[in-house]
């Protein structure tokens, strides 16, 4: 009988990560098998040992080496020399359900449990199998069967656990956590289940008893006690609740759990003004240390959002403990993180001040501020807010950055300047380079202003090393050097660029043109100052006049005039955002131009 199967090369690679992965593990198993079987009595004849164990170990080779027909040879003639072969048999199973055979797969898996019931990884391959199927009764007497032959072992216990809560056998459950108490120790994980099992089970007294004995087995330890406190509070034991939490806190008085606790007793029972008062002592209490508040306040929080949502009452919590002498910023960071969150921003800007006069350095607060005064577009608040920063936090650039844009458009050139000089200052390996090449980019923008060319190009040139794409960088720095008629060259290079990035951006179009139009290459230019007006650029009265400068050297004199007086209107109008006001020199040179009819470079 030929048993040689033929397979895709892709399925031979799927195979070979399953079965690499454990052929370790089930080398040793199979090893450990034989050795057992040895010791008993070898069924085998010495030479058939031999052959078996040669052939065995050859077909291990043959799959890890990733030739797995040959492997798959190799175990059926292992099954030719013993039949009853518990490790080849296994591995036989496992090429069975890969290749979609479960049937297969299954028997052959169940003859290596068979012919080697001592091996606890065989048995845990079958039960979860039987799981895996959904057969949860076969894969119980499997797991119910380990357990007991492994009664050290934990995980035929905490499978069981799983299939008899699957099975609604709450019975079980509780038997099988019992087991894994006495095997692994009392924990309020065992307790806290057992505890549920029982309530399911409607058997109230043993569900009470349980979590009684998990404090009494940690009586030192107030968080059990504190639990068992809530448990009788949660199932409509509340005076037993209140004696818990009094003894609590008898034994450690500032015992924040119980604390709170106590403050849901009277909650529930509808004292508002004790549960006030209690709140108060732990929040209001100059003898509560400052995490211990802190902690309440997020259980608080937890408790509020798993029920009413009340933001308000929160909100209201945290206004009265604010008032108190604080000791550090860590509850009014705690209070603006929650008023962010429930996007009451107005009432969380006096709480980020209040950050800001505990802890001036506190950079997330600051910028948070800083956010809204951006949203706002208040330009003293984005300076009112960045000055301090400047100080206690020198090495954030931000501050530097939005400080200097609200003065450079307040006009207050001077002072953007020197806010953007210290800025670079503070730049370093590990600054951000988008970041490092703006600022350099805006920087030779005030420089330009400033008229102090030489410096603003050294800026360029500095912005550009940081990020060599910089597109608006690339583009100021072309009109700038196409406005003084040098480098053009350069200059046309790389406007290019700016264009070929946003090749609809109205403002890089006329910078690409006016160069080409420096450069003599007029039928460019008109194609590219064209584009321009076609995306916003008759809007500016820059871009227009550089319309009827291009049209009139193509020879279209009567069209550049109509171009320059459409300019000359425009000029006439409050300059819009992001432009810059015409000087009183290029207002005369246009009208000149329109006054003769002719175009003038100066």
């Amino acid at each position: 009988m030929n048993r040689r199967l033929k397979y895709g090369c892709m399925l031979w690679i799927c195979l070979m990560g399953i079965f690499v992965s454990c052929g370790t593990m089930k080398r040793s198993a199979a090893s450990a098998s034989r050795a057992t079987q040895k010791e008993e009595k070898d069924p085998l004849t010495p030479e058939q040992r031999r052959k078996y164990d040669y052939f065995f170990l050859e077909a291990l080779r043959m799959k890890e080496k990733g030739d797995l027909d040959a492997a798959f040879d190799l175990y059926n003639h292992c099954l030719d020399i013993y039949p009853q072969g518990a490790a080849t048999l296994f591995e036989i199973s496992r090429f069975c359900m890969f290749l979609n055979q479960p049937e297969r797969g299954e028997e052959a898996l169940k003859q290596a449990v068979a012919a080697d019931s001592q091996n606890f990884w065989y048995k845990q391959t079958l039960a979860a199998y039987y799981q895996g199927k959904g057969n949860y009764q076969e894969a119980i007497t499997v797991y119910e069967d380990m357990a007991t032959q492994f009664p050290s072992r934990l995980e035929p216990l905490m499978a069981l656990i799983d299939l008899y809560n699957r099975t609604k056998d709450y019975k079980q459950v509780v038997a099988a956590l019992d087991r894994l108490e006495a095997l692994d120790g009392k924990s309020e994980q065992i307790s806290m289940e057992k505890f549920r099992m029982y309530l399911a089970m409607n058997n109230d007294t043993q569900a009470f008893t349980e979590i009684e004995s998990l404090a009494k087995e940690y009586p030192y330890d107030m968080r059990y006690l504190t639990m068992l406190g809530d448990v009788y509070l949660n199932n409509g034991k509340e005076e037993e609740a209140y004696q818990t939490y009094r003894q609590v806190l008898n034994t450690e008085p500032g015992y924040a759990p119980a604390l709170l606790s106590l403050a849901s007793y009277y909650e529930k029972k509808g004292q508002d003004s004790l549960y006030q008062a209690q709140l108060d002592t732990i929040l209001l209490n100059e003898n509560v240390d400052g995490d211990t508040k802190i902690n309440v306040m997020r259980q608080l929080i937890l408790r509020s959002e798993q029920g009413d949502k009340d933001s308000t009452k929160i909100a209201g919590l945290f206004t009265s403990v604010l008032k108190e002498k604080q000791e550090n910023a860590n509850m009014a960071m705690l209070a603006a993180q929650y008023l962010l969150t429930k996007r009451m921003d107005k009432e969380a800007v006096p709480v980020l001040h209040q950050v800001l006069d505990i802890d001036p350095e506190n950079t997330p607060a600051r910028l948070q501020l800083l956010q809204f005064a951006i949203r706002e577009e208040n330009l003293d608040e984005v300076v009112r807010i960045c000055a301090p920063a400047l100080e206690y936090t020198p090495d954030v650039l931000e501050f530097y950055y939005y400080m200097g844009l609200a003065y450079h458009q307040q006009g207050q050139t001077d002072n953007a300047l020197e806010v953007f000089r210290k800025g670079v200052n503070q730049v370093t390996e590990s600054s951000n380079k988008d970041i490092a090449s703006d600022f350099y980019a805006i920087l030779g923008d005030l420089y330009h202003i400033k008229k102090m060319d030489v410096e603003a190009y050294a800026a360029y040139d500095s912005a550009l090393v940081y990020k060599e794409d910089n597109i608006g960088a690339l583009n100021n720095y072309a009109y700038y050097l196409s406005l003084e008629r040098k480098n053009l060259d350069k200059a046309e290079e790389m406007s290019y660029r700016t264009v070929k990035a946003e090749p609809t951006n109205g403002t890089y179009l006329d910078t690409y043109a006016w160069i080409l139009f420096e450069k003599g290459k007029y039928v460019e230019a008109k194609i590219y100052i064209d584009q321009a007006m076609q995306n916003g650029g008759e809007e500016s009265a820059v871009v227009v006049e550089h319309c009827g400068d291009i049209y009139y050297m193509n020879g279209e004199r009567e069209k550049a005039v109509e171009y320059w007086k459409q300019a000359d209107k425009l000029s006439q109008e409050p300059p819009k955002e992001g432009s810059e006001e015409r000087t009183e020199k290029e207002l005369k040179l246009l009208k000149k131009k329109i006054s003769q009819k002719k175009y003038f470079a100066e």
